[in-house]
């Protein structure tokens, strides 16, 4: 049961992979030049797993900071993890000793792909989705100390190399648009977040963007259900 839904899950991570393996060699790269060695990469990638959450930790630590502070930018720059975790109640609620590990790992990546595909039929699908979440945290943890080994052998400028998770969420976007017959979700999407952008500029969009997607699917929830059942 287990070796078959981690076959058919591998497949569903390859792009996650490839976006992970980028971003998360650029960030050892930057751990490396601010002094933390291979160890302290692991253990930030292993425990931490929050890719821009870990960039902004290397500046907190290396400028010294206040407990205060950290939880409130945490908050902050985390804020749409809320939305990620109460869209996935339904889905984690009988997955048992796996669930932690299911609300501990559920990046901007996982949550897509969590939400973009079903396993394929006589797949269990707690383990599907456990190891679906299992390999895009192995594929960070590898992509960083990757990153943090070359940091130690060369120096090169990796300024644009962020852009590769821009590139996945696209990817990834038009990949569930392609296997979803109904597009109101990913409207809502698209619209919410124009009108927050232009409402509320660049710095702040994100949060409000994510409320009023929640709200305007939770209040058209039943609809899209419908939709999606004829």
């Amino acid at each position: 049961m287990r070796k078959k839904a981690f076959k058919a899950a591998l497949p569903m991570t390859i792009p996650v992979l490839t976006g992970y393996l980028f971003i998360g060699i650029a960030f050892g790269i930057l751990a490396n030049s601010n002094g933390y060695h291979l160890g302290w990469i692991l253990l930030m990638s292993t425990f931490i797993f929050a890719g821009s959450m870990q960039f902004v930790a290397i500046s907190l630590l290396a400028s010294g900071f206040n407990i205060l502070s950290v939880i409130l930018i945490t908050i902050m720059i985390n804020a749409r993890h809320l939305f990620y975790g109460l869209s996935m109640l339904d889905r984690f609620k009988n997955m048992g000793k796996k669930k932690p590990y299911m609300i501990f790992s559920l990046t901007d990546e996982t949550f897509s792909l969590l939400c973009g595909v079903d396993p394929p039929g006589g797949v269990n699908k707690d383990w599907f989705y456990f190891y679906i979440a299992l390999l895009n945290h192995i594929y960070w943890i590898l992509g960083s100390l990757v990153g943090g080994l070359l940091g130690s052998l060369i120096t090169f400028n990796t300024q644009g190399i962020e852009f590769v998770m821009t590139a996945l969420f696209v990817v990834i976007f038009l990949d569930q648009w392609e296997k979803n017959k109904d597009h109101s979700p990913a409207i809502i999407g698209i619209l919410s977040s124009i009108i927050c952008l232009i409402i509320f500029r660049a710095e702040n969009f994100i949060l409000p963007s994510m409320i009023l997607i929640m709200t305007l699917l939770l209040i058209f929830k039943t609809t899209i259900r419908l939709e999606d059942e004829q």
